[in-house]
């Protein structure tokens, strides 16, 4: 844990990533005690501690691999962990949404199909770790905006949940754009790396008020 805060390759996106780290911690403990206080049924406080445990995932992958250099030894194996938690992010926002808000059998079939596109994201970085950043940022981006391919189910949901979710989704658009095409670099500590990472972050903050006010509030 002490290697995160001494020589520090990349210190903006480390120490960003690690207070998302820390965020993710504290919204699984907000949710079981939310979940509890309003007593939510057990499959709804998991689901959205499923949430909560990919932001730790992603955000803990992230920070750490970026304390790396370029020559560490195992800098291409958290290279590796730190692109294939995206995906686990992605399913993992999913979850309590598909299993609260698409009926029944509807929403488990989506949440599965999600996880299993996730799944063969991850297979595919593993092995295609050089693939060009279009390609698979644009999967990123199909994976994530995937809510439009059952809209007739997601439309249910409340205006405010639907708002704050298309807020969330346009953070993270607008920092997968900031990545693809690696600009604006607004100085030389806050590259479009840096910013990249600070639309993730929000993304993720606008995701954790959707799931905690419209599911277990």
């Amino acid at each position: 844990m002490f290697r995160w805060f001494k020589d520090v390759q990349d210190p903006i996106s480390s120490y960003t990533h690690f207070l998302g780290a820390c965020f993710g911690v504290i919204a699984t403990v907000i949710f079981v005690a939310a979940g509890i206080a309003n007593q939510r049924s057990l499959k709804t406080i998991l689901a959205c501690c499923v949430f909560s445990a990919s932001m730790i995932a992603l955000y803990s992958a992230s920070s750490y691999y970026h304390t790396l250099s370029w020559d560490h030894p195992h800098h291409t194996l958290f290279r590796k962990l730190d692109h294939s938690m995206i995906y686990v992010l992605i399913a993992g926002t999913y979850t309590p949404l598909c299993l609260t808000y698409l009926p029944g059998q509807e929403g488990i079939t989506f949440a599965v199909v999600i996880w299993a596109i996730a799944l063969a994201g991850i297979v595919a970085k593993i092995c295609w770790l050089s693939a060009p950043r279009i390609l698979y940022t644009l999967l990123y981006l199909a994976m994530g905006w995937a809510v439009l391919f059952d809209w007739s189910g997601f439309s249910q949901m409340p205006s405010g949940c639907l708002t704050l979710i298309a807020l969330g989704g346009i953070a993270y658009t607008i920092g997968a754009v900031i990545y693809m095409i690696k600009k604006p670099d607004l100085s030389k500590q806050w590259g479009f790396h840096e910013l990249f990472h600070l639309f993730i972050l929000l993304g993720s903050f606008f995701h954790f008020i959707a799931v905690l006010t419209y599911i277990l509030l």
